[in-house]
């Protein structure tokens, strides 16, 4: 149990039996009347965004989400498989939980995996990630029709907007959170 005075950005609670993860909150004082919490949290399995206003001082209950750094093994069809890196067991992890983060997603890529009394809630990637075009068609210097973008399909599969100077075979950095490419990546 928390109060709303120790709320913090990241901190996930468990209000009505979901677990939500505190995206924003400000604390309010108005001229009159009781100071109030007005918070933004996403609900973590289904990943709706809700405003909600609590008030001051009164109790929440946490949760505890155990974050673990584990590594990507590959697909099985059906699942994710993950390893962890402290004991190398590896767990299932259902598409719907990857999420997103299947697009960026490459074997033996170190990730972290939260989960909640042993039930996996979502993966996290890194903020970034380096991947190879595998196919992009040439760009030519004068075709400003795309605002200077093209499509490319990345070594995961995802279909990424990059820059026209792009070729086949180069390697980019891509923002997991947005898909947006951010940079070549020269080794």
């Amino acid at each position: 149990m928390a109060t709303t005075n120790e709320l913090k950005n990241g901190m996930v609670l468990r209000i009505e039996g979901q677990l939500w993860s505190i995206v924003e909150f400000q604390h309010v004082k108005p001229g009159k009347g009781p100071a109030f919490v007005r918070t933004k949290m996403k609900n973590i399995l289904t990943g709706k965004t809700v405003d909600r206003t609590l008030n001051a001082g009164v109790k929440v209950e946490t949760a505890t989400v155990d974050r673990r750094n584990m590594q990507y093994l590959y697909n099985d069809g059906t699942d994710y498989i993950f390893m962890d890196m402290d004991d190398y067991n590896q767990i299932p992890v259902a598409p719907e939980l990857v999420g997103e983060a299947a697009n960026f997603l490459l074997e033996n890529q170190e990730v972290i995996v939260a989960s909640n009394d042993g039930q996996v809630l979502f993966v996290e990637l890194p903020a970034s990630v380096n991947l190879t075009v595998t196919y992009t068609e040439p760009g030519l210097q004068g075709d400003r029709s795309s605002a200077g973008t093209k499509p490319a399909t990345l070594e995961t599969g995802y279909i990424a907007q990059v820059p026209l100077f792009i070729n086949q075979d180069d390697r980019i950095k891509v923002d997991t959170r947005t898909g947006d490419y951010i940079s070549r990546v020269t080794e």
